[in-house]
């Protein structure tokens, strides 16, 4: 079942200025936050930024936007932290029950950036108080979805997806008639990789596969984006999102980026969301919602574009998507041993551990290893997550001999 936006938290959203927290300030989406945070100082006023170890930029960001508390989730890095805010008066903090303590300060609205399963925790934090959250780790709900949207109905929060192609969705389904929606269609740009052969893959370098040709983003994502696994998760992430079944969630490949998703409804109509492929269009939609802010973003012109182009995505060079769809058939636990063994063998390859090919292998092996178990609490899904992280590992041991 779709959970509809909270009109109560649109209308107090609506008055300034907005007290907002930063979970992730100094990563991709992170800082890009800070940066339209930065510009507009009399609509947002801050409350905490966290960071996982990078203590330099963390206090640089607070120094800037003022927060009144400051958190590295590396408990090693509290000294550092410390001394870089004194005199400040940020109260600096660290270790990852400070971070979820962070996600559950009074912000009205909770920018929910850590990079994977880490980000579970103090996104369900702010969830559970109510917040508007705006959510650019889709591991979330890949990972706990069920039990997640269950929070999110119970404590009558609200979710806003940062990845452009579920702002996309957002911004043009109805969420007052979901039976009128034939089908979503997540758009892909196809990735480095999108005309290569297999045997290209199987000797590409971390250099060659985070060269994104469109995005800037992140390098786990840009390795998610490679192997086409992040449009896995993708599906499964506008499953819970939406309420749509998976076989209604349909993949396009567009390698301009410009039409970033697309929902049909059942009388033919078509309506998608259009922009220029820059991640401060959706973070902006999400901050500044229900209203719309200003960005710098370029604007689309699309005489200049000239060509849009589409193609249907090849389930042989990229198997991600089939694991991805076979993982949410399955349900209970499967799609969490999918997320977590994505992850391990994503930094694997990045450390250059393991072969660009090998991180399929490793997901599908880990798959067809655990027992997909139904998760009934966050802390079912906790131990299945590690389960599928040590069976990973142990295959990229494997792979690494």
């Amino acid at each position: 079942m779709v959970v509809t936006p909270n009109v109560g938290t649109a209308e107090k959203l609506a008055q300034a200025p907005r007290r907002v927290t930063i979970l992730g300030s100094t990563g991709s989406v992170g800082t890009q936050t800070v940066d339209l945070v930065a510009r507009d100082p009399d609509r947002f006023v801050v409350e905490a930024l966290t960071a996982n170890r990078n203590v330099a930029l963390l206090a640089e960001q607070a120094r800037q936007l003022k927060p009144k508390l400051a958190v590295v989730a590396d408990p090693a890095c509290y000294t550092e932290l410390k001394d870089a805010l004194a005199g400040t008066g940020v109260e600096a903090a660290a270790g990852p029950e400070a971070v979820a303590e962070a996600a559950a300060r009074p912000s009205d609205w909770v920018m929910a950036a850590i990079v994977g399963a880490a980000g579970l925790e103090p996104t369900l934090a702010a969830v559970r108080r109510g917040a508007c959250v705006a959510f650019a780790n889709k591991e979330v709900l890949v990972c706990a979805g069920a039990l997640m949207m269950e929070e999110v109905r119970a404590h009558g929060a609200t979710l806003l997806p940062v990845d452009s192609e579920h702002s996309a969705i957002y911004q043009v389904f109805d969420f007052q008639r979901v039976d009128s929606v034939l089908r979503l269609i997540l758009t892909a740009s196809g990735g480095p990789f999108r005309t290569k052969d297999r045997a290209f893959m199987a000797a590409a370098t971390r250099e060659q596969a985070v060269k994104h040709p469109t995005w800037d983003m992140g390098a786990k994502i840009s390795i998610d984006s490679a192997t086409m696994m992040n449009k896995g998760l993708e599906i499964i992430e506008a499953h819970f999102l939406f309420g749509i079944p998976e076989p209604k969630i349909d993949v396009l490949v567009h390698p301009q980026s410009v039409v970033h998703s697309l929902v049909e409804y059942v009388d033919g109509s078509v309506l998608a969301q259009l922009g220029t492929p820059d991640m401060r269009t959706p973070i902006a939609y999400a901050l500044g919602w229900p209203a719309r802010i200003p960005t710098p973003a370029e604007r689309l012109d699309l005489v200049k574009a000239a060509t849009l182009t589409f193609e249907a995505p090849d389930p042989e060079r990229f198997p991600a998507l089939r694991l991805a769809r076979a993982a949410l058939q399955s349900g209970g636990g499967a799609p969490t041993i999918l997320s977590a063994a994505n992850e391990v063998a994503v930094q694997a390859f990045l450390d250059r551990r393991i072969g660009f090919l090998d991180i399929e292998k490793i997901v599908e092996g880990t798959l067809e290893a655990l027992p997909h178990r139904p998760l009934r609490d966050l802390g079912e899904v906790r131990d299945t997550d590690a389960e599928a992280r040590r069976m990973a590992a142990d295959r990229v041991s494997a792979v690494g001999h």
